[in-house]
């Protein structure tokens, strides 16, 4: 992965489950990469995943722009549920 790739994924604004990627990446440092002791990690990072594409994609069925909300915004949004839906 070249360093202009990298620097998306680690920007708070384009990846909005840079926690859970932290997080099962430190499971994994801890575990001696032993995957079995991660799943719970996994499956989190999976479902942020998985709930924000579902919000981009409907951002962009409304013609909304950014079709990702910003860090901000979704920092609001998760406030407004209460805890984060995933």
């Amino acid at each position: 992965m070249d360093k202009k790739n990298l620097r998306k994924l680690r920007n708070e604004d384009n990846n909005p489950c840079i926690d859970e990627s932290n997080a099962s990446q430190q499971c994994m440092n801890v575990n001696s990469y032993d995957k079995n002791m991660c799943t719970n990690y996994f499956l989190r990072y999976k479902s942020c995943r998985k709930y924000w594409q579902n919000i981009m994609v409907q951002r962009r069925r409304e013609g909304v722009k950014p079709d990702m909300p910003t860090a901000a915004e979704r920092q609001e949004m998760i406030a407004a549920i209460g805890e984060k839906p995933y």
